[in-house]
């Protein structure tokens, strides 16, 4: 594997970004070691390239991380990038969403990420190289109605990986931001398939513009995964990778209410997603 960078991508399966990652860094010559939970690895059986290979990985187990890591370690001796991809979503209003439902998203969104890092670190700072692409959101900037849990996790992400970025610099480890807009993939539909096991009790009246929101990032103009995936591959492996990559349709939209005062974003917020009327 001499002259191959070894990348280790979460969240692979079929259908979701991390199965374009996987696809985008190979077409760039890498070795990719796509990742999921077990129960998911079937959804990976399909991938023709001779540089992609498999592993079962759940981000929110410390042993199955650990296991992971050190059977790459094992067999290549290093990872030259670590994709933090995996994901779920979270949607309903933060004062009637469950509790263990909240603690999942963030357990996988923040903590899986966390985890992935603690144990590829060390590795990365013995050979004083690397590249660690942890996944945010423009939600993780600027946090939306009836998605508060998913957008609280991704904005945790943000947080961390602006703390890594400087803390890692000193064992020449690059860390990356990745800050998607609306990207078109199945994230969109597992998100709204949950919400089908909710009934709602003060936000009854709401249940159609909660389902709306669980669905915004697929709109028709939602960028491909494939474009973003190749975007994103291309920036990660470039002589000096960026500190933040935001891509995507919407991140423009994004950046202006980033800068817009709070009134501006809750009247557009409060109209978009029909917050505008009283009970």
């Amino acid at each position: 594997m001499d002259g191959f960078k070894i990348v280790l991508v979460t969240g692979s399966a079929k259908g979701g970004i991390g199965y374009e990652y996987c696809k985008a860094f190979s077409e760039q010559n890498c070795h990719v070691i796509a990742s999921d939970i077990p129960q998911r690895l079937d959804d990976m059986i399909d991938f023709q390239a001779k540089n992609i290979e498999t592993l079962g990985l759940d981000v929110s187990s410390d042993e199955s991380v650990s296991s992971a890591v050190n059977t790459i370690i094992s067999k290549y001796g290093r990872i030259d990038v670590l994709i933090n991809n995996a994901g779920v979503g979270s949607t309903g209003p933060l004062a009637e969403l469950e509790l263990d439902t909240i603690r999942k998203a963030w357990e996988i969104n923040t903590l899986g990420q966390l985890r992935l890092v603690q144990q590829v670190v060390p590795h990365m700072a013995a050979q004083r190289s690397g590249s660690i692409v942890n996944v945010g959101s423009v939600v993780g900037m600027v946090p939306t109605p009836w998605a508060g849990s998913y957008c609280a996790s991704k904005a945790a992400v943000h947080a961390m990986s602006n703390t890594l970025r400087v803390e890692l610099k000193p064992f020449g480890i690059n860390v990356v931001l990745v800050v998607p807009g609306a990207i078109r993939s199945n994230f969109g539909r597992a998100t709204s398939e949950k919400l089908a096991n909710y009934d709602w009790k003060l936000y009854k009246d709401f249940k159609e513009a909660i389902a709306e929101r669980a669905r915004a990032s697929q709109a028709a103009k939602a960028t491909d995964a494939t474009v973003f995936a190749r975007h994103v591959a291309a920036k990660v492996l470039s002589p000096k990778p960026p500190r933040q990559i935001v891509f995507g349709h919407m991140t423009g939209l994004f950046a202006v209410l980033s800068w817009s005062p709070l009134w501006v974003r809750d009247l557009f917020f409060s109209a978009r997603f029909n917050v505008n009327k009283r009970i």
